[in-house]
């Protein structure tokens, strides 16, 4: 069953229409009808839109965007208990295949047949309204926005990131790229136990924002060595781990330089093209590197962080868009302008 709702839609490479749409309308008994509040841009958004693909994933058809949301339920399916009408939600967006493989070892994001909004062919979530699994649909706290909760997707990212790296209080970490996911996996690995980190970026507005956190030191790349900097702070022994986000290239020239022996590097950023690593270098120094793809049973941790107080978030919402102006907000966002760290559209 399905129906007709406004949505903002990719037609195809460059091209974004605010247009009525045919999309699924039926409720099953395990899911919940929300909706929804808030949508963040996120950077795969964007990239749909300049460049109609991300790796294997094309846009062949007209996609709804927007996978970062939160809203209100406002119908709950016959075997829904945990939510109500009326609640406050965000979504996990990416729809696992409950019984595979990867879902009964707990790694249910790393399933090959995940259905994860606004991934082609996947519609996403700009739209007033959407169907999900409950199951996957978080209550918000009421000290929690539905800004904030739009932003728990991105923040889930770090949680992954933080999570893997098996964080030891005290540790000094850097992170690469100061963007809004770099922004936010440094804030998780503050929370999951870091004294330090130094967030390296040439965008020095971008480090200005970040920089307002107590236990995240910037570096300006325009004028600093990062190597340099870290041998200053450790006094020559490196950081102990380096989650890399900025997904360029040059990040990884001389990362053995910036890591102890035996640290660890998360690979966050996904680079365009191949990156060369000299696993020589590395391997005498017994540096792992370990990788990120989305995340796995983070929501609940993220909301429980951001309800403590312990991580704020909305000083990294720059702006907010009405509806209306959906394709104003993704023409902004696809100049990556310096002062941009997060862009919402609330309907």
């Amino acid at each position: 069953m399905a129906n007709s709702q406004m949505a903002l839609v990719l037609e195809r490479k460059g091209k974004l229409s605010l247009r009525e749409i045919e999309l699924s309308n039926k409720i099953g008994s395990n899911d919940v009808k929300i909706a929804i509040k808030v949508v963040g841009i996120c950077g795969s958004d964007v990239h749909y839109y300049t460049h109609g693909k991300i790796g294997p994933f094309e846009v062949n058809a007209p996609m709804v965007l927007g996978h970062e949301a939160a809203g209100v339920v406002v119908e709950c399916g016959a075997g829904v208990d945990h939510l109500k009408i009326g609640d406050r939600v965000c979504m996990e967006p990416g729809i696992p295949t409950t019984l595979s493989k990867a879902s009964r070892l707990g790694i249910y994001n790393l399933d090959p047949d995940v259905v994860f909004w606004a991934t082609p062919p996947v519609h996403g979530v700009l739209t007033p309204y959407a169907i999900h699994p409950a199951a996957l649909s978080f209550k918000l706290p009421d000290n929690v926005t539905d800004a904030e909760g739009a932003m728990i997707e991105p923040f889930a990212v770090g949680m992954q990131a933080a999570a893997k790296a098996n964080i030891q209080p005290g540790d000094i970490a850097v992170v690469t790229g100061a963007g809004p996911i770099g922004t936010m996996v440094a804030l998780a690995a503050l929370a999951g136990g870091c004294a330090t980190v130094v967030l390296a970026d040439f965008a020095k507005p971008k480090l200005d924002i970040a920089s307002q956190y107590q236990g995240i030191i910037p570096c300006d790349l325009n004028k600093n060595s990062l190597p340099e900097m870290i041998s200053q702070l450790t006094g020559g022994w490196g950081a102990d781990i380096v989650f890399e986000c900025s997904g360029a290239a040059a990040a990884w020239k001389d990362i053995d330089r910036i890591l102890r022996p035996a640290g660890t590097i998360i690979a966050v950023g996904l680079p365009i093209s191949s990156v060369p690593v000299d696993i020589s270098t590395l391997s005498t120094k017994e540096i792992q590197i370990k990788t990120v793809f989305r995340y796995a049973h983070q929501y609940e941790r993220a909301i429980a962080l951001i309800a403590s107080g312990k991580v704020d978030l909305k000083p990294l919402i720059t702006a907010t868009f009405s509806f209306n102006e959906a394709i104003t907000a993704f023409e902004r966002a696809s100049l990556g302008l310096p002062d941009d760290v997060k862009l919402q559209i609330a309907l």
